[in-house]
């Protein structure tokens, strides 16, 4: 079960934290997986431990942003393959700040890598898709199903990914493309610690416990659970499920009362 053998799939942010976990976890199971991503030097060692375990995998640096690099290397990958099997929409950059205070360079910057980002990998992915079929799935967050503090634009962002997801299950049902959505708590990434080491020096430890026990479940997920359920929505498994959006959250959503 939940083999992807003869598959190829784009990762995009493939290079860290979930993105790396998806690829890893995808190629182990037989997919030909491609990483994108802006950083070259975490990208290429993400593949090249791929490499190294036998499994099969390429890096290309690209801007998720800029629609020409996206359609380039959509291009080029399918030139190689014929198709693209699955798409994972998993670039996305965070932001903390409330609506006075996020600047207009900041709210911009958000909606061009983590609302246009998604679009243009969209556009260019699937004319790719039509003909055989694939599976998309895109990242979304709780931050787009419940009230945040201090995430504005983020959570406007990530409102935007589910209802794509959304439109794109319905229009492209017809030609047998899956769309789903997967909407994670907090996870326990570099991302995060970098985050800590910022904003709390000194306090990271402390700060850490306090971040994780806002999960009922008392911790953060960990990027391979969420890699597992991006595995079974992008699988022949999942055939059935199409225009829905999974939380996966320690209980953030459903039992944070």
């Amino acid at each position: 079960m939940f083999t992807l053998n003869n598959k190829t799939a784009i990762i995009t942010g493939g290079g860290s934290g979930i993105g790396k976990a998806i690829t890893t976890v995808f190629a182990r199971q037989g997919a030909q997986v491609y990483v994108l991503d802006m950083d070259e030097k975490g990208g290429s060692a993400t593949v090249q431990e791929i490499v190294d375990a036998g499994n099969k995998a390429a890096f290309y640096k690209c801007n998720v942003a800029d629609q020409k690099n996206v359609k380039a290397v959509a291009a080029e990958i399918t030139a190689k393959h014929g198709s693209i099997d699955i798409l994972v929409n998993n670039a996305g950059i965070a932001h903390v700040g409330q609506a006075d205070n996020t600047s207009e360079e900041d709210f911009d910057r958000i909606v061009s890598v983590n609302i246009k980002g998604v679009y243009n990998c969209l556009h260019e992915v699937i004319p790719f898709m039509k003909e055989k079929g694939g599976s998309i799935l895109n990242m979304a967050s709780i931050a787009a199903m419940v009230g945040i503090p201090d995430r504005f634009v983020y959570s406007t962002a990530k409102g935007a990914v589910a209802a794509m997801t959304l439109s794109v299950a319905k229009d492209y049902m017809k030609y047998n493309i899956r769309c789903n959505a997967i909407s994670p708590a907090r996870v326990h990434t570099p991302f995060v610690d970098g985050f800590l080491a910022k904003n709390y020096p000194g306090k990271e430890a402390e700060m850490f416990e306090k971040l994780s026990k806002t999960q009922p479940i008392g911790r953060m997920a960990k990027p391979e659970e969420i890699a597992y359920l991006a595995l079974y929505l992008c699988s022949d498994e999942a055939s059935f499920i199409t225009g829905c959006d999974y939380p996966i959250d320690g209980g953030f959503v459903k039992l944070n009362n």
